[in-house]
């Protein structure tokens, strides 16, 4: 869109600090002024209070009303989403992804992290899964799709837009946007699994429990591994390489549960270590025999991972989310062997990294158990947090040594 031709947004006075700062968001209460007829998804102008251009972004509906693109006054067309594209692919370069013939998953786009908030794109082999959080993005998608395949080159064949449930009002049609293809399986660090980026959660998988999953791996020797909340299992295939004696896989979803021992199969046919519980995670826990009443015949687990769904996806649940990482976490102090090793995760992004220690330090006191912190975990690399846009910094997880 060429700049000439964009509406506008005008702040109220005072109310461009934040953009001064780079942050990339405009919240609706610091806007004076908007432009007749602009709608949903359109891109502006943002203008301070006396007329000075500040920022270039999708407009919305809601609490924030504008998501930032640029900070420069420039055209929102091709040679912008390339260069981006191209940006977050040197990124990811950077750090060895790109073309590592044992991972082939990983996150090429991540929202503001790579200043194109709104839009995430993950790579599962040959095949792109892009997915709008934004009305923007959405209807900018077959734009970004042709730049995406031109800047990845020959590195994928295919691209599946996935944002039903992203943007449930808009009712978008998933499907394949360039190409089409039924070869679903990708590597990490060696490991095969399933992607269902057709109805899985997100785009299929979570690959931003990579680097953790690896960690897992090292802790995993001879222990007896409890997953809860195991999505499509990748902790559990890792523990098993690892060398656990058992590993139980527990979720409430039976198509989680069944892609679950889909991908450990993938990776270890027939092996008799692995069983998976389609259940609620609170009544398999409390199903557990606490460690007070367990003998040395009657085992329970030593290394348990706990990677639940966000507890609280906006502010006004943060009370109840906290409450629940207490319960969940003092139970499974209570049930977990002396000597055993919790994973504990949030992915809450209004629980901040004191908030989720302050819960699971409540928790361990009220289990009466000597606790110590071994690892402080948090998403990987390509899973970027703009400087400038702290809130991000979304997962937490701490590694626990539990006497």
């Amino acid at each position: 869109m060429k700049r000439n031709s964009m509406k506008q947004v005008q702040l109220k006075r005072g109310k461009e600090d934040s953009l001064l700062r780079f942050h990339p968001w405009v919240f609706s209460g610091a806007i004076q002024h908007i432009d007749n007829d602009v709608t949903e998804g359109e891109v502006v102008r943002v203008i301070t209070s006396n007329g000075s251009y500040i920022a270039t972004g999708h407009f919305q509906q809601g609490s924030i009303a504008v998501r930032v693109l640029s900070f420069n006054d420039m055209e929102i067309n091709d040679d912008f989403w390339r260069l981006r594209l191209n940006k977050a692919l040197q990124a990811r370069q950077a750090i060895g992804l790109v073309d590592d013939p044992q991972t082939t998953a990983f996150r090429l786009v991540h929202g503001e992290g790579d200043m194109l908030p709104g839009l995430i794109i993950d790579i599962y082999g040959q095949t792109a899964v892009m997915q709008a959080h934004s009305i923007g993005m959405h209807l900018a998608r077959h734009q970004i799709a042709r730049q995406l395949k031109e800047v990845m080159g020959g590195r994928i064949a295919h691209i599946y837009y996935k944002s039903e449930t992203t943007l449930p009002f808009m009712e978008p049609e998933n499907g394949f946007i360039i190409g089409g293809s039924n070869e679903n399986t990708a590597l990490e660090n060696g490991l095969r699994f399933y992607v269902d980026w057709q109805e899985g959660q997100k785009t299929g998988f979570f690959v931003d429990q990579r680097d953790n999953r690896s960690l897992l791996e090292h802790y995993a020797h001879e222990r007896r591994v409890l997953n809860m909340f195991c999505y499509t299992g990748g902790f559990s295939f890792y523990a098993m390489r690892g060398g656990a004696q058992l590993v139980h896989s527990v979720d409430s979803s039976l198509k989680a549960i069944e892609l679950t021992r889909r991908n450990v199969e993938l990776n270890f046919p027939g092996d008799p270590r692995h069983e998976a519980f389609c259940e609620d995670a609170f009544k398999f826990l409390d199903a557990i025999e606490p460690q007070s009443s367990v003998t040395p015949t009657k085992p329970t687990y030593d290394l348990i991972i706990l990677d639940p769904p966000a507890f609280a996806k906006h502010r006004a649940a943060l009370h109840n989310a906290l409450k629940g990482y207490i319960r969940l976490n003092a139970k499974a102090f209570e049930k977990i062997a002396p000597g055993g090793i919790l994973f504990t995760f949030s992915c809450s992004q209004v629980v901040t990294k004191d908030h989720f220690r302050n819960a699971v330090f409540t928790a361990a006191a009220q289990a009466r158990r000597t606790v110590r912190i071994l690892h402080q975990l948090h998403q990987p690399a390509d899973h970027p947090v703009n400087i400038y846009h702290p809130e991000g910094e979304y997962l937490k997880g701490i590694v626990l040594y539990v006497e």
